[in-house]
């Protein structure tokens, strides 16, 4: 197959074989396309191109990363762009090499999730039911942050859920994840409660609008935005300022922290590892793991902090 013309056209043919044949997720399409773009800048600064470009080209670029200052995972995620994007152009025939093949690279930083306390839970929960201009306002918060809480959903999940997953009161709900992967997760009783509610107040404004003339929202969460829903940077500053009101450090609270909690504090509470994973729609349980690994830290401060024979250490 000849190779497209120009390093704009090589991004988007690979992105859309990404969509197309490995099912990637949107955010991740996105992440890979921002990379490439960046890469192909630097390229192009350096007189080259995706035909040109060796593994001493690649390999620059990479130090270049560094130099700028990005983190080891930002790099990573780069490398892991470029080298799937020339395995691609490898087997469309568009080169005759992967030059980044065999480019070891610098690895994602061993980093425990950020989490929160069953109290700073609670506070959030709290302060949720109050925050609002008026009581739509109010109840809507209050649906977002106890079903984040109660399903770990990630927050794209969360304000991407069509209204019609709501309706009937149900005891579990339908989440698409990553790459379109579906899955059922539980909800808790103030959940379902706080659902019930947010679900008649909405539905009311909604009929007010299509009598007004507007079009009726498939969203649970309608919004302003191009997909008709809450957005992802809308809710991460909602639950700064929902943070703040309740006495929480903000700089240690977004709606991925809520997502550790819950995990977190299921494991606490005696989950088994296999059904988190369930839950929080991971591919591998290695990923799920890493809880393990926050739960022997609190219980190691818990020990060297409480235990009378530890007081003089």
């Amino acid at each position: 197959m000849t190779a497209p013309a120009g390093m704009e056209r090589w991004i988007s043919t690979f992105l859309e074989a990404q969509a197309a044949e490995a099912d990637a997720a949107r955010n991740t399409r996105l992440a890979y396309g921002r990379d490439l773009l960046d890469f192909a800048g630097w390229l192009a600064r350096q007189g080259s191109d995706f035909v040109t470009a060796g593994r001493e080209a690649v390999e620059d670029y990479i130090v270049f990363c560094e130099a700028q200052g990005l983190a080891k995972a930002t790099r990573a995620r780069r490398l892991s762009a470029i080298r799937q994007m020339f395995r691609f152009a490898h087997d469309e025939g568009w080169r005759t090499d992967n030059p980044a093949i065999r480019i070891k690279g610098p690895g994602p930083s061993a980093r425990l999730p950020k989490t929160l306390s069953l109290d700073e839970v609670e506070r959030l929960l709290d302060a949720a039911r109050t925050k609002g201009r008026d009581e739509a306002g109010r109840l809507r918060n209050a649906a977002l942050v106890e079903l984040l809480y109660a399903t770990g959903m990630r927050v794209s999940e969360l304000v991407g859920l069509p209204v019609a997953a709501a309706r009937g009161d149900p005891a579990m709900i339908l989440v698409r994840g990553k790459g379109g992967k579906e899955r059922m997760v539980p909800l808790s009783a103030p959940a379902r409660a706080a659902l019930a509610d947010w679900l008649i107040c909405r539905d009311a404004v909604e009929e007010a609008g299509r009598k007004a003339g507007r079009a009726v929202s498939r969203a649970l969460f309608p919004g302003p935005g191009v997909d008709g829903h809450l957005t992802r940077q809308h809710f991460y500053l909602l639950i700064k300022e929902i943070a703040v009101l309740a006495g929480v450090d903000p700089g240690k609270v977004t709606p991925h922290t809520l997502r550790h909690a819950f995990a977190t504090h299921l494991l606490a509470g005696g989950a088994d590892l296999r059904v988190i994973q369930t839950l929080l729609g991971h591919a591998d349980v290695a990923t799920t793991e890493i809880y393990t690994h926050v739960l022997d830290d609190r219980l190691r401060e818990l020990v060297l902090t409480k235990h009378p024979l530890a007081k003089g250490e």
